[in-house]
């Protein structure tokens, strides 16, 4: 203790001045009741409030509190000294854990910010000053350019009303309860102004012309907890009007997760897969339908897909890459900045605000959407610049470099960057008549009249649950509305009129704090916001003055802020950061001058209305100060008011929406291939030419080994036999046939990286080909299940591997190498599919990332050789690097950010037992693949039933989720490549995959009567 003895003389000192506050005969007294104490005596110093703030501040003090309790309580000398000791050690201990965490949480961020910096400066020396040639060519190509120019730029028209456009959009908001009336609004965290958002846009964008469908797709829950409309699949938003040319708007609700339980969107990340695979489903068959309706029965594609928040930018990324169709993010809140934050706060360290918030996959979807974007939405210039500037893949400076290159028509050397572009969200102004744009005479004497009783029946319910609260209900009334979250800052706004008795003499406070029952049944964070509140306006005395009704509706809402106006009060926002600030207007637009936080969105929206006062949210004088101005000067209230009811139109819905669709308009640089068709299989029987082939597939080695006669060879046969099929397709006018190997019931995939610790391909190869394809035999018949092999390996070492293993090529219907950038048909001479790669070149570096992957994938203290190009396996797709065994090379999660911070975008794979690297297009991926085939062919993905091992490629994870099935054959597999995908500080397999999926099954070997057994358990047969 001899070190800590200034600690032991500050407590005594502490005691002393408790002692002497403190009756004699209430040795009990709680520290709460001797701070409040202290502040009715002139507000005197208090050592305990600053020993705790600015010694252990930051931390959870509810331990601490208990000791100092019992010190206090305790009044032999002995015991004392043995509490402050025990005291003493615990604050040492605080203090010793806070400095730790705040020691590694600066050093890995300092680290980050260096190999950011380093990035940026790698791009900058690439992209620096133009030669004179490329200054000529800009200048010659100048025009030209511009209409290659993908991105956004002065030029941009606004959104002509096109009747003869028939737009299929598809908007994405997966967490929370979504639906399109009596909107449950704070019920929960994810149940917030999102989901109002997301509904309202979709109704107008559905009213403007040119569109004909919106679909928002949500997540469909059928849970006892919530309402039972939650449940169902399809609910229309909007209904069109005759000769609108619209089909209007729908929220469509997809399966994902446990069907019986309403999850929080921070457990949703392991079912994303599913969700992507239910979307695409819907998707396909939409396009099928619109096609028929409007497009002469060519597929109608969506012509954006937008995801909103991060969970829904990552099926969008995904969705947008399969169908090749431009993709738009809204972020709405950002993990970065919130994980940030939390760790300046100390409370909880890095592992714990992982665990807690699942904020490493958060910022990882985050960043895939930056990849997968053409334009990103934010609400304010704040956001993009403070807020989206923290990631890896974006840098304000870079973006405007690049799109000035564009524009000149100079090489951005394969770097890109989203379009952010600045679009505050609409307002529905339906319930705002005109009577609300009219002065009111400032009092409700015309509705409160001596005789209340009978004009209490004229004024809506919402009213009167308000005014009930008020001793005088003619004051202005000062309105906040939000959820109860500590975020929102009530506690201070309450201070603030509590402290003012000014304030107080003149207005009234009505705070609109969501939906409750019971406090104590409440969230955590939501249940102590108000239960502080109770407090607050027990401790100012403000019954009367204050309005805190337990519930409300959303309908009502409008009301709430027509009685606000009716007495000419205010309304406020102190938010300590508010990413936009939707309230502020739907306030203005009933007359109401407003007082703002200063930190984010609503510096934007008081700049275009000019209606109000910005605050700063932790200066409670300066909210009590700009309260006072408002509600005292009239003549500043009606200039306000004034001002915003001029002003509002910019923030209309018709506005956003013409504003939306003439930015992604000029973002769209990719449009869906007319050669993406949809399959449709024929459901009658084959013809009688073609009754001996047991399928349209032209299988040649089914039952056993094709042997031939010495006639033909086996290529000359099957290439004669396709194009006699072809004919006979052609001849009955459906020429797609030859997209599709036949008639498919379901398609087994077989993805085991079968591979030794030196990366070569191992005899269990062979035989869990055999032994599937055996299985499928016995199940439903060859002829009516498609086979796929998907691997790392290039073509050439897959066809080595087969014939080394005596394994006919023609067995399967496609092969899907290089993972996933590439895919051959064998029964059609293996060739490669054309549109495949079309739909892969979307921010493809090529060439300009080939020796950047090679010299980023090394490790500072590693040697030249560590990564070696394997020219023979790569391709225009992908590029292939060979590890040198023992040496050390970069995870997947390190090499994807420094990549990044280059501007560059593609996907990384270790394959063969992580002796390989395969840098492909952002879009390449072995399940991606699959997807693609699922829409070419018209199979269904829960058709499908993929074989895996229990290891794999760094992209073993992305296999696993979705609607297809997994047999995880154990003992298949020895070697993996997982431990280069991620560091242990990243996010876990479990946040990406739930293994506890019913579609995920295991078998006990890969044997074919434990595969058939195995089948049989999922009802094929």
């Amino acid at each position: 203790m001899a070190g800590n003895e200034w600690i032991n003389g500050y407590l005594e000192a502490i005691l002393d001045v408790g002692s002497s506050t403190r009756k004699k005969n209430d040795g009990k007294l709680k520290i709460e009741k001797f701070e409040e104490e202290k502040l009715k005596e002139q507000k005197l110093f208090s050592p305990t409030k600053y020993f705790v703030e600015e010694v252990i501040n930051s931390f959870d003090e509810s331990d601490l509190h208990r000791t100092w309790v019992k010190v206090i309580a305790t009044r032999n000398t002995r015991d004392r000294s043995n509490r402050l000791e025990n005291m003493c050690w615990r604050i040492w201990h605080l203090a010793r854990k806070k400095k730790q965490i705040a020691w590694d949480d600066a050093r890995k961020l300092a680290k980050r910010h260096l190999v950011r910096e380093q990035g940026r400066n790698d791009a900058a020396d690439d992209l620096s000053e133009l030669s004179e040639g490329e200054k000529e060519k800009g200048d010659s190509n100048l025009l030209e350019s511009a209409k290659e120019l993908s991105r956004i730029n002065s030029d941009t028209q606004i959104w002509s009303d096109d009747k003869s456009r028939h737009l299929y959009i598809v908007l994405i908001s997966i967490h929370g309860l979504v639906r399109g009336d009596n909107m449950e609004l704070g019920r929960d965290s994810d149940t917030g102004g999102q989901v109002k958002y997301v509904v309202e846009l979709a109704r107008a964008l559905a009213n403007t012309k040119g569109v004909y469908r919106v679909d928002l797709l949500t997540r469909q829950i059928a849970s006892p907890e919530v309402d039972s409309s939650y449940g169902e699949p399809i609910e229309m938003l909007s209904c069109p009007s005759d000769g609108s040319g619209s089909c209007g708007a729908y929220i469509i609700r997809i399966p994902c997760g446990p069907r019986d339980k309403y999850i929080p969107k921070e457990s949703l990340w392991p079912h994303i897969p599913e969700f992507v695979d239910g979307a695409l489903s819907h998707i396909v068959n939409m396009a099928r339908a619109l096609g028929e309706q409007v497009n002469g029965g060519k597929p109608t594609w969506p012509y954006v897909i937008h995801g909103h928040y991060a969970d829904a930018g990552e099926v969008a990324a995904h969705l947008s890459g399969v169908l090749n169709v431009p993709m738009v993010l809204t972020a709405h809140s950002l993990g970065r900045n919130k994980f940030e934050q939390l760790l300046k706060q100390g409370r909880l360290s890095r592992e714990d605000i992982n665990t807690t918030y699942r904020i490493m996959r958060r910022i990882e979807a985050e960043e895939l959407g930056l990849d997968a974007a053409e334009m990103v939405v934010t609400s304010t210039r704040q956001e993009t610049d403070e807020q989206w500037g923290l990631y890896d893949g974006f840098d304000i400076k870079l973006e405007r470099k690049l799109r000035v290159r564009r524009r000149r028509g100079v090489s951005c050397f394969g770097r890109c960057m989203p379009r952010m572009a600045v679009i505050p969200p609409g307002m529905d102004f339906s319930y705002v008549t005109t009577q609300d744009s009219l002065e009111s005479d400032g009092d409700l004497k015309s509705l409160l009249s001596s005789d209340r009783n009978q004009n209490k029946r004229h004024l809506p319910p919402i009213w009167s649950e308000i005014m009930r609260f008020f001793t005088n209900p003619h004051k202005p009334t000062i309105l906040a509305l939000s959820r109860p979250d500590p975020k929102k800052n009530v506690t201070t706004l309450l201070k603030a009129f509590g402290e003012c008795h000014r304030l107080r003499e003149l207005a009234n406070l009505t705070l609109i704090l969501g939906n409750r029952d019971d406090i104590e049944g409440m969230p955590d964070s939501s249940s102590v916001v108000l239960t502080t509140v109770l407090k607050l306006i027990d401790k100012y005395d403000l019954y009367g003055q204050v309005a805190y009704p337990k519930h409300h509706k959303q309908a009502e809402v409008p009301e709430i802020y027509r009685l606000a106006a009716k007495t000419k009060g205010v309304f406020i926002n102190p938010a300590l950061v508010e990413p936009f600030g939707l309230t502020l207007i739907e306030a203005a637009a009933y007359g109401l001058p407003v007082v703002a936080t200063k930190n984010g969105g609503p510096v934007d929206i008081l700049k275009a209305l000019n209606n109000g006062l910005l605050v700063d949210p932790h200066d409670q004088k300066a909210i009590e100060d700009a309260l006072l101005k408002l509600v005292a000067d009239k003549n500043l209230w009606s200039e306000c008011r004034k001002n915003g009811l001029k002003n509002i139109n910019r923030f209309s819905w018709p506005e956003h929406c013409r504003n939306y669709l003439s930015h992604v308009e000029h973002c769209r640089n990719r449009h869906p291939t007319s050669r993406l068709e949809i399959m449709t299989i024929p459901e009658e029987p084959m013809s009688d030419s073609l009754r001996d082939v047991e399928d349209i597939s032209l299988r040649f080695s089914i039952e056993g080994d094709f042997k031939l006669n010495g006639e033909i060879d086996v290529a000359a046969r099957q290439k004669k036999l396709i194009e006699a099929i072809s004919q006979t397709a052609s001849s009955n006018g459906n020429p797609s046939v030859s997209n599709s190997p036949g008639r498919r019931q379901m398609l087994f995939v077989i993805a085991t990286d079968c591979y030794d610790s030196e990366g070569g391909t191992t005899e269990k190869f062979q035989g869990i080909i055999k032994n599937v394809m055996k299985a499928a035999g016995l199940s439903l018949g060859l002829g009516k299940i498609g086979f796929v092999l998907v691997t790392g390996s290039s073509l050439r070492e897959t066809m080595e591997a087969l014939s080394s293993c005596q394994v006919n090529v023609e067995d399967f219907d496609a092969l899907i190498c290089n993972s996933g950038s590439e895919v051959y048909y064998p029964w059609m001479d293996l060739v490669a599919d054309g549109d495949y790669e079309a739909h892969l070149e979307y921010r493809w570096p090529g060439e300009n990332v080939r020796s950047m992957v090679m010299r980023l994938g090394r490790v500072e203290d590693g040697c030249e050789d560590d990564i070696s190009e394997y020219a023979a396996a790569c391709s225009s797709r992908c590029y292939s690097y060979n590890i040198k065994p023992g040496a050390k090379t970069r995870r997947i999660d390190d090499l994807r950010q420094r990549l990044r911070m280059r501007g560059f975008r593609c996907n990384l794979i270790y394959t063969r037992a992580a002796s390989r690297l395969n840098a492909v297009p952002l879009f390449a991926s072995r399940i991606q693949a699959l997807r693609y085939l699922s829409i070419r062919w018209g199979i269904d993905l829960s058709k499908v039933i993929v074989f895996m091992g229990e290891l794999g490629d760094t992209d073993y994870e992305e296999l696993l989720g979705g609607l297809h099935k997994t047999l995880i054959l154990k003992g298949s597999v020895e070697c993996g490549s997982e431990k280069l995908l991620r560091d242990k500080d990243n996010f876990k397999k479990e946040d990406t995959v739930s293994m506890e999926n019913p579609n995920i099954n295991y078998v006990e070997s890969y044997e074919a009567h434990n595969i058939s057994a195995a089948l049989g358990t999922l009802g094929i047969k």
